[in-house]
């Protein structure tokens, strides 16, 4: 099996649990964005909020690994895509530390909006 094989698998793969583990680690994805929200709104010291951060970024990774592993074309549907971009504006927020709070909301409101789109739109393919 080549890379671009285990990447863009014929049928998309999953595994008995595969459901629940995606909901679990979507409300602790939840909890930890909530958590460092203080960071980005209210300039908490890091100490309050950096065990969010670590729960927010393992969090988002074992997801980003979940879905690769199931089928990488979701890079290329818009629900991949709004989550590289919502990298790129948290990362602008850490460059930019006077729209922390703007572009922060910006996300999360991204975030509840792809989230709660029709499987056509989330799964709408930029390619």
């Amino acid at each position: 099996m080549t890379g671009f094989d285990w990447l863009f698998p014929h049928q998309p793969r999953n595994f008995a649990g595969q459901r629940w583990l995606n909901i679990v680690l979507r409300a602790l994805h939840l909890v930890g964005v909530a958590g460092i929200g203080g960071s980005f709104l209210f300039a908490l010291d890091e100490v309050l909020w950096r065990p969010y951060w670590y729960l927010t970024l393992g969090s988002g990774i074992a997801l980003s690994l979940l879905y690769l592993w199931s089928d990488g074309r979701w890079l290329f549907q818009l629900k991949g895509v709004v989550i590289l971009f919502k990298l790129l504006l948290l990362a602008l927020a850490v460059v930019i530390p006077v729209l922390r709070a703007e572009l922060f909301l910006l996300v999360v409101l991204l975030s509840a909006l792809i989230a709660h789109a029709p499987g056509r739109v989330r799964g709408f393919s930029l390619r």
